[in-house]
């Protein structure tokens, strides 16, 4: 990922050592390497979470084929069918209601 050498690296542990001193300089590595490791840690999980939506976008797209949505009409007239009662003919009255015979 990064084109860093070991001349680069003994550099930049040798300006710690001189900048914070021998008594900080473990605690100072010691609190990057936990921050490194945090990121990388959220990193990973936030390419987790990328590839599961990605591969759920696919599913949508496959369950979205014709013969799918034949099947989740039929399935939706057969629960109209069964929640709506079967109409059943009034009997008529010869008089109207609210007049009394």
């Amino acid at each position: 990922m990064f084109d860093i050498g070991f001349s680069e690296l003994l550099l930049v542990g040798l300006v710690g050592l001189l900048v914070l001193g021998p008594e900080r300089l473990p605690i100072a590595a010691r609190n990057a390497g936990l921050w490194l490791g945090r990121a990388k840690r959220a990193m990973n999980m936030l390419k987790a979470q990328v590839t599961q939506e990605l591969d759920n976008e696919h599913l949508l797209k496959d369950l979205d084929q014709p013969p799918l949505r034949q099947l989740e009409q039929q399935l939706r007239d057969g629960i109209r069918l069964e929640v709506t009662p079967p109409s059943t003919p009034q009997p008529e009255s010869s008089t109207p209601s609210g007049q009394a015979s």
